[in-house]
């Protein structure tokens, strides 16, 4: 239900085809920033070499002047370089395409073994780069998963993702994983969650539990109590 009125509200989202090494990079370039930040990131490191090889060789401190956009540009600009190199040595070249091969499991554990790459990040380049069946969890999906009731409130973000992707059809990972966040970014806020203007709000345990606390609080005997 809750994927037919996302879709309903926000289209149904699709995959678009995008180099693994380039969403890896764009994903580190994305922690602890916004989207459009390190998106100028990406564009300005990407403007400024020809190809990986070529940002490989770079020094990490030059790397960081591109980057310095996104934020962290050292920490981000070591993780690029890190992440580069060991599938340099591992492949032979600097090209994600043998983890196509890789079962799911296999796959995560090889992405998790980067630097700074966690269950998150790995996620996201298996789910759009690959297309495995996997669920990634960021701060929106988290929050709004929550509050609705899909998983449990004190949930970590590796058992809600475990739980997501046991109650989600596998074709509908993407579409849901794309719509939750959108709907935490507009309506289901961290800070001020507009429920006037959520659909979701009836099948929303958060919501519905705000609510029967306000009518007990209202009932006429409730000063009696």
């Amino acid at each position: 239900m809750c994927i037919e009125i996302l879709e309903d509200i926000y289209g149904v989202p699709q995959a678009e085809e995008i180099d693994p090494v380039d969403l890896l990079v764009i994903t580190i370039l994305s922690q602890n920033t916004s989207d459009a930040n390190s998106l100028r990131a990406f564009g300005s490191l990407k403007s400024a070499y020809a190809n990986y090889e070529e940002i490989l060789a770079a020094k990490k401190d030059e790397i960081a002047e591109k980057i310095r956009v996104g934020g962290l540009a050292n920490t981000k600009a070591r993780r690029i370089r890190d992440a580069l190199l060991k599938i340099k040595l591992d492949e032979g070249a600097i090209d994600l395409g043998f983890v196509a091969g890789m079962d799911k499991d296999k796959a995560q554990d090889y992405l998790k073994s980067f630097p700074g790459i966690g269950p998150k990040t790995a996620s996201v380049v298996l789910l759009f780069a690959f297309g495995f069946p996997v669920m990634p969890v960021d701060t929106h999906v988290f929050r709004v998963s929550r509050r609705l009731g899909l998983v449990p409130e004190r949930a970590s973000v590796e058992k809600a993702q475990q739980i997501l992707e046991e109650i989600v059809p596998h074709d509908k990972y993407l579409s849901l994983h794309l719509n939750l966040i959108r709907h935490g970014r507009f309506i289901c806020r961290a800070r001020n969650p507009s429920h006037v203007e959520c659909t979701l709000r009836s099948l929303c345990d958060c919501y519905l539990r705000a609510q029967a606390l306000n009518d007990s609080n209202n009932h006429p005997h409730s000063a009696l109590r």
